[in-house]
C-alpha cells in the first residue's frame, strides 16, 4: 500500500498524477526547480522539495536529488510522469535501492525499450513486424552511406534514446545524410545524454497508430485499445484520439495481440504504448503495420483512453506497482464513444513553430459537459524556455467523433489565452478541416497545409477592425478612469469634437493597425486603415468591456489591458494589440542587417567567423531551446559583420546575434 507518494515531474502531468491520489487517500510530495518555486504543481502537493540548481540536469534530471527529497519528505514511493527520469532504468534501480516504489516497468524493460535499436531487434525476435533500418552511429562516411543505400530513400535519421521528435530527420537523398546523421546526434545527445542514432526506412502518408497496455506482476498483460496520432508537426503529436477513424475489429485485434506480444516479450510491468506505423492508404498494403517504438511510461495523450474505457490508467499504474493484479474492469474493456485530445503549445505556427516565451495574464476555457483539461499554467504563470512549450491538454468526448471534434473545436475557439503567442487557431482549424474530420488523415498534414494559413487568427478581416475599435475605446475608458482632472467627464470626451484622435496598434503579423475616431453627441465616427466602420453604436464602454452595435449586429467584446498590450475576445474570435508609441527611443534602434533571436535560447555554435562572406539561406547561429536545435539562416548574400554573441551564452528574444552587411552589386545598390 502506498501511503505518500513523491512525483518526480512538474507542470500538467504532476497535477495529473496528484489528482488520483486524493481519490486514493494517498498524500503527495512535489519537486521543484526555483524556476517553478510559484507553480501551480508546486502549490498543489501536500508538500513540496526544491531541488537546488539552474539546469535540468541539476534539477529534475538529478535522480539523486530526486531521491534525496523522496527521503526527507518521507514518501515510500516514486512515479516518474513523462519525460525527465521516467525511461531511466538507472533511476529506477536507485529507487529500489533507496527502499522507494519505483511506479514504472522493471528496470530490464526500461533498458531493453530505452534503446529504439534493441528493441527493434527483441520485436523481430518475438514475431512483431519491424521496419529496415540499422545503427548509424560511429560509421565511416562510406559505411553510412552504404547504409543508407540498403535502407533506400527517403528514410528517417532517429535518436536510439528518448523520443518526442527530438534527434529526428527525414532524409531524402544521400547527399543530405551525413549533415543529417551530425545534426541529429548532437540534438539526441543534448536532449537524452545518448547521440546514438539509426536510419530507418521512411513510410511516406503513414497513420501513427499506438496500442495502450497495462501488466501485472503476475504475468496478465492487456490491450487497452488503440489511439491515432498521426497529426503531428516535427515529428511531435498534436491531435490525439481514441479510437482510430479506420481501424476496424479485426485491425484492432491484430495490433492489440502484437502489442500484447511485445509486451510479454520484455517481461513488462504497468503502463506502456507500443507504437506502429500502419498503411491505410487503401493500396495494396492497406491494413499492414510494423513496431516503431514501445514506451515505458504514461503517455501525454492516456485521457483519450481513460475517456473511452473508463478506466483511470494513474490509478492502475499504482495498483499494480504494490504487487496487485489487475482488476476486473482492465481485463474486460470496453470502448465506449469517441475522445479527442489537442496539445496547446505556446508557439507561432506561421513562423515554423518557434516556441514562445513569456507570461500567461489569462488562462479560461469554458466549462462544456465533455470536456476535460489538463494544464500546469495558470493566470500569471511564466512560459520558460528550459521547459516543453506544451501549456495544456484539452481533451473532448462524445458519443460520436463528429460530436467530439466539434466539441473540443468550439472549447478552443472560445478558449481566452492572453499573453503568449499558441497554437490554439491552429487546432481549431485542423479540427475542423474536412480532410482530418472525414475519415482522420496521416502523419503528412501539417507538412502538405500551410502552417501560415492554419495558424492564421479566426477571426476575419471585419472582425478584426472591430475588435481594434474596442481595443482603443477600452484603452480610452482606463485613461479616463486614471486621470487626474475631471475623471468623470465621458470617455473619449474632448474640447475640440472636430477632431479625430489616433491610436496606432500592431498586431501579431507586425501589421500596423490605425484606428481614427471621434466621439461625438449623435455616436461614433470611426475608421481603421482608412476604412469606416459604420453604422456603429456604442452600446456599453469600460476598461474590460464594450458593447458595440455595427451594421445592426449587438455583440460584446471582453477586453484585457496589460501595459501596452489589449487582449480583446467576442463570439468573432480573439486578437491581441499592442499600442504603437508616438515616439521611439533612439537607443532602441538596431543596425542595418541585425538579426535578432526568434526566441531565448542558448548560443550552441557559432558555424562562420567574423568577416567572412556568407550566402543567403546558411547558417550563422544554432541556438538551443526548449531542447530543440533552431538555425538563424544569412537572408541575404554578404559579409557576416559582427557576431555580439558567445557559444554558450544566453540571448532573449529580440537580442541581435548578428549583423550581416548585403552584397552590392555595380551600381552601389543592394543584391535582392
Amino acid at each position: 500500500m502506498i501511503s505518500k507518494l513523491l512525483v518526480a515531474n512538474r507542470g500538467e502531468i504532476a497535477r495529473r498524477i496528484f489528482r488520483t491520489c486524493r481519490d486514493l487517500g494517498i498524500a503527495t510530495v512535489a519537486v521543484y526547480a526555483d524556476a517553478d518555486a510559484d507553480a501551480w504543481h508546486t502549490d498543489e502537493a501536500d508538500e513540496a522539495v526544491r531541488l537546488p540548481g539552474a539546469t535540468l540536469a541539476e534539477t529534475y534530471l538529478d535522480a539523486a536529488a530526486v531521491i534525496d527529497a523522496a527521503k526527507r519528505a518521507g514518501a515510500d514511493a516514486v512515479h516518474p510522469g513523462y519525460g525527465f527520469l521516467s525511461e531511466n532504468a538507472g533511476f529506477a534501480r536507485a529507487c529500489a535501492e533507496a527502499g522507494l516504489l519505483f511506479v514504472g516497468p522493471p528496470p530490464d524493460a526500461i533498458d531493453a525499450m530505452g534503446s529504439k535499436l534493441t528493441a527493434k531487434r527483441m520485436m523481430a525476435d518475438a514475431g512483431v513486424p519491424v521496419l529496415a533500418g540499422g545503427d548509424a552511429t560511429g560509421l565511416s562516411p562510406d559505411g553510412l552511406r552504404e547504409l543508407g543505400d540498403r535502407v533506400g530513400y527517403p528514410l528517417l535519421v532517429k535518436a536510439s534514446a528518448g523520443g518526442g521528435g527530438r534527434g529526428m530527420r527525414i532524409v531524402a537523398a544521400a547527399g543530405e545524410l551525413g549533415e543529417a546523421v551530425e545534426s541529429a546526434t548532437r540534438e539526441a545527445a543534448s536532449a537524452f545524454g545518448d547521440g546514438t542514432v539509426f536510419l530507418e526506412k521512411y513510410v511516406q502518408r503513414p497513420r501513427h497508430v499506438e496500442i495502450q497496455v497495462m501488466a501485472d506482476t503476475h504475468g496478465t498483460v492487456v490491450s487497452l485499445f488503440e489511439r491515432e496520432c498521426s497529426v503531428q508537426r516535427r515529428h511531435q503529436k498534436v491531435i490525439e484520439e481514441a479510437p482510430s477513424p479506420v481501424v476496424d475489429e479485426k485491425l484492432r485485434s491484430e495490433m492489440g495481440a502484437a502489442a500484447v506480444a511485445a509486451a510479454k516479450a520484455v517481461g513488462y510491468v504497468g503502463a506502456g504504448t507500443v507504437e506502429f506505423v500502419l498503411d491505410a492508404n487503401g493500396g495494396p498494403e492497406d491494413g499492414t503495420f510494423a513496431f516503431l517504438e514501445m514506451n515505458t511510461r504514461l503517455q501525454v495523450e492516456h485521457p483519450v483512453t481513460e475517456l473511452v474505457t473508463g478506466l483511470d490508467l494513474v490509478a492502475l499504474q499504482l495498483h499494480v506497482a504494490t504487487g496487485a493484479p489487475l482488476p476486473a474492469a482492465a481485463l474486460e474493456p470496453r470502448l465506449n464513444g469517441h475522445a479527442v485530445e489537442a496539445r496547446l503549445y505556446a508557439e507561432d505556427p506561421a513562423h515554423g513553430y518557434l516556441p514562445r516565451t513569456g507570461t500567461l495574464r489569462t488562462v479560461r476555457f469554458a466549462d462544456r459537459p465533455g470536456v476535460r483539461v489538463d494544464s500546469g499554467v495558470r493566470d500569471g504563470s511564466v512560459v520558460s524556455h528550459l521547459y516543453d512549450p506544451m501549456l495544456a491538454k484539452v481533451i473532448a468526448w462524445a458519443p460520436t467523433r463528429e460530436e467530439a471534434l466539434g466539441t473540443l473545436a468550439a472549447t478552443l475557439a472560445d478558449a481566452r489565452i492572453h499573453g503568449v503567442t499558441t497554437n490554439r487557431d491552429m487546432l481549431v482549424r485542423v479540427l475542423r478541416h474536412e480532410e482530418f474530420a472525414g475519415r482522420g488523415t496521416d502523419t503528412g498534414f501539417l507538412d502538405r497545409h500551410d502552417p501560415a494559413a492554419l495558424g492564421a487568427p479566426l477571426i476575419d478581416e471585419v472582425g478584426e477592425r472591430l475588435h481594434a475599435v474596442a481595443a482603443t475605446l477600452a484603452q480610452v475608458s482606463a485613461r479616463r478612469a486614471g486621470a487626474r482632472v475631471q475623471p468623470t467627464l465621458p470617455s473619449g470626451w474632448r474640447n475640440n469634437p472636430s477632431q479625430h484622435q489616433t491610436a496606432v496598434w500592431t498586431v501579431g503579423d507586425g501589421r500596423e493597425v490605425t484606428v481614427r475616431y471621434l466621439l461625438a453627441r449623435d455616436g461614433l465616427d470611426v475608421e481603421v486603415d482608412g476604412i469606416p466602420v459604420s453604422p456603429v453604436t456604442v452600446l456599453g464602454q469600460s476598461p474590460d468591456r464594450v458593447v458595440l452595435e455595427a451594421g445592426g449586429v449587438r455583440r460584446g467584446y471582453d477586453v484585457v489591458l496589460d501595459g501596452d498590450r489589449a487582449y480583446v475576445d467576442s463570439a468573432a474570435g480573439s486578437a491581441a494589440f499592442t499600442a504603437v508609441p508616438r515616439f521611439v527611443d533612439p537607443s532602441t534602434q538596431m543596425a542595418p542587417g541585425s538579426l535578432t533571436a526568434p526566441m531565448p535560447g542558448s548560443v550552441l555554435r557559432l558555424p562562420v567567423p567574423v568577416g567572412e562572406a556568407v550566402t543567403a539561406g546558411q547558417a550563422l547561429v544554432v541556438l538551443e531551446a526548449m531542447k530543440m536545435e533552431h538555425t538563424v539562416t544569412s537572408p541575404v548574400d554578404g559579409v557576416l559583420a559582427e557576431v555580439p554573441v558567445t557559444v554558450g551564452a544566453q540571448v532573449a528574444t529580440g537580442d541581435v546575434l548578428a549583423v550581416v552587411e548585403a552584397t552590392q552589386d555595380e551600381d552601389g545598390a543592394e543584391q535582392p
